[in-house]
């Protein structure tokens, strides 16, 4: 299976989507303890999520999963929050911190899939803001995720509906930002927070240069706005997807609406 799916669009806005994936070589799939191969941690049927929302939006995907290594991560290894709870380029543990290997990757492992599976998914997506930026003059890579809502091992209490991500303002123009936060305030029944837990993991960080035409924001959903349970055999719900879908489809229009105001100021 090719590592990374790309569908190629027109216009300014890409999507990234590093976690829904569930491809895990045999090989690897047979280090794994148990535990390891429900692969619970997977942000589930996000790409479905967000499928035709915006349709001339760009979608770079890998397909596989983030125990093979992780899409979102430094690397270099080096932690996104340091002294706090999280998990490794090669997850050790899941998000409850428990071990998920019977045989542990060595270093040599997980160097040979960073440049197999990690480093691919960056040379598209790299390519691909590349491309729409030439287009427009800007590229807007709105980074696209979803997790539990009640993890106590990386977060306290219940995670709220959307958690909007730009490292504290700093990978995207505040009117992006302000824009997208607005929108998800506005969504009745719904809670959010910016820069809170999630502040924007190693993509929306590496990626988003506002200064040099390149805005990023990460968006990390409660699985619990459409999934049925927060438990196997997750079910995609189609009735509460349809709610988030038409509050979603708004921010990407919206973001991809402001682009061209954006290229004028490059």
């Amino acid at each position: 299976m090719t590592p990374v799916v790309v569908a190629r669009g027109t216009g300014p806005v890409v999507l990234g989507i590093p976690h829904a994936g569930t491809h895990v070589p045999d090989e690897i799939k047979a280090r794994l303890n148990e535990r390891g191969r429900a692969l619970a941690d997977t942000d589930w049927h996000v790409d479905r999520l967000y499928a035709g929302l915006l349709p001339d939006a760009t979608a770079v995907r890998a397909t596989f999963h983030r125990y093979v290594i992780d899409a979102n991560r430094d690397p270099s290894g080096a932690s996104l929050y340091p002294g706090q709870n999280t998990t490794a380029l090669v997850p050790l543990t899941d998000f409850e911190g428990r071990g998920i290997w019977e045989a542990p990757p060595t270093a040599a492992d997980v160097e040979t899939r960073r440049t197999s599976f990690h480093a691919l998914y960056h040379e598209a997506l790299q390519a691909e803001l590349e491309r729409v930026r030439k287009l427009h003059g800007v590229a807007i890579l709105y980074d696209c995720h979803s997790i539990r809502s009640r993890i106590p091992y990386l977060f306290d209490g219940g995670l709220p509906d959307f958690n909007l991500g730009t490292n504290l303002g700093a990978t995207c123009a505040p009117m992006l930002q302000d824009a997208a936060l607005r929108i998800c305030d506005d969504a009745p029944g719904y809670s959010t927070t910016l820069n809170g837990r999630f502040k924007g993991g190693w993509t929306t960080r590496h990626y988003g240069r506002p200064d040099a035409g390149c805005h990023a924001i990460q968006m990390e959903l409660a699985q619990s706005t459409y999934l049925t349970d927060e438990a196997p055999p997750w079910t995609y719900d189609t009735e509460k997807a349809g709610r988030l879908r038409s509050h979603l489809k708004s921010i990407l229009r919206t973001l991809a609406d402001m682009a061209s105001s954006l290229g004028n100021d490059q």
